[in-house]
């Protein structure tokens, strides 16, 4: 599992720097390059180890894989980037992108809450899928939109300069040995996690919650501790809120897309703890120091995962 989840680590680091190379190299601004290859790249491991169960029809692990992964950047994370350096909530994520944070939750809430709602098992369809990935092309969208909108011009900066003086070819393996990590890491990963998760007589969907969901959230939280120590909170608030719709929308999307999702031993209430969890982000803005994720609401979140988890381990 170790090795597995290592390989997924570097295949997402090199897939992104490579591909951000690239990009560069042909005069691609650095707001594109964040917006999609770095938002996308971090939720690579995420998006395999997913695809990968659902490919297996292991289905209840890729979404527990999502939910976990959405809570630990939540919790887990926001509360150590906060403990680290208080995060300054500013107006436009507070207006724009916390509300989309929340509206992924809840759309996946109720696209998995069937059995409460119809008395039907509870699933993400194909259907469902191809909303989920509608959703993600409007945010994309909207973000490209605002972010322009908002962007400061920026000098022209000579392509060459941009590609370190590293050969393309050396870019391109980079991409290709990035995925390759991806793939076969994703794989070995999940293989063992399984073997593990029966050894310990623990269901799938837990250890896919807990334990995967930590391992494929890696990125993220380096990402997140890096921004904190540099005095960069909104980066570390921005690189969660947009894995979480990402995760939802576009990971979950795509494998719904590919095969209809059964929530199997995922219970509504995790859907529903998922939901609370992205709206609490909402509430931190108005609660102790307003517009301000500070210390004390940071060991709160951290102290809201840990119960969470012990509350899974004792199902």
């Amino acid at each position: 599992m170790l090795v597995g989840l290592a390989l997924l680590l570097a295949g997402a680091n090199y897939l992104t720097e490579g591909s951000s190379a690239v990009a560069k190299r042909f005069g691609i601004s650095e707001f594109v390059i964040g917006l999609t290859i770095v938002a996308i790249g971090t939720s690579a491991p995420e998006l395999v180890v997913s695809f990968i169960s659902t490919m297996e029809g292991k289905t209840d692990m890729a979404i527990g894989n999502v939910i976990g992964s959405n809570l630990f950047n939540i919790l887990m994370i926001l509360g150590v980037t906060a403990l680290i350096r208080p995060i300054r909530i500013e107006h436009n994520t507070l207006s724009r992108d916390i509300p989309f944070g929340l509206l992924a939750a809840i759309v996946l809430a109720i696209c998995g809450l069937d059995i409460w709602l119809c008395g039907e098992s509870g699933s993400i369809t194909r259907s469902e899928g191809l909303l989920l990935l509608c959703f993600f092309v409007v945010f994309m969208a909207y973000s490209f939109a605002t972010a322009k909108r908002d962007e400061a011009p920026e000098e022209n900066v000579p392509a060459q300069e941009n590609s370190k003086k590293r050969s393309i070819w050396i870019e391109l393996l980079m991409i290709v040995g990035g995925l390759a990590g991806l793939i076969y890491g994703g794989d070995l990963f999940l293989e063992y996690a399984v073997i593990f998760a029966r050894d310990m007589g623990m269901s799938e969907a837990v250890i896919a919650v807990t334990l995967m969901a930590g391992g494929t959230s890696m990125p993220e939280l380096i990402t997140c501790v890096i921004a904190a120590a540099k005095n960069k909170g909104q980066l570390a608030l921005g690189n969660v809120i947009g894995s979480n719709i990402s995760n939802i929308f576009l990971i979950l999307g795509t494998c719904a897309t590919v095969s209809p999702l059964r929530l199997g031993e995922i219970l509504p209430l995790d859907l529903i703890i998922l939901v609370a969890a992205s709206l609490i982000i909402a509430v931190s803005a108005f609660t102790f120091r307003r517009n301000e994720l500070d210390r004390a609401e940071g060991v709160i979140f951290i102290l809201l995962y840990i119960g969470y988890v012990v509350s899974l381990l004792m199902r």
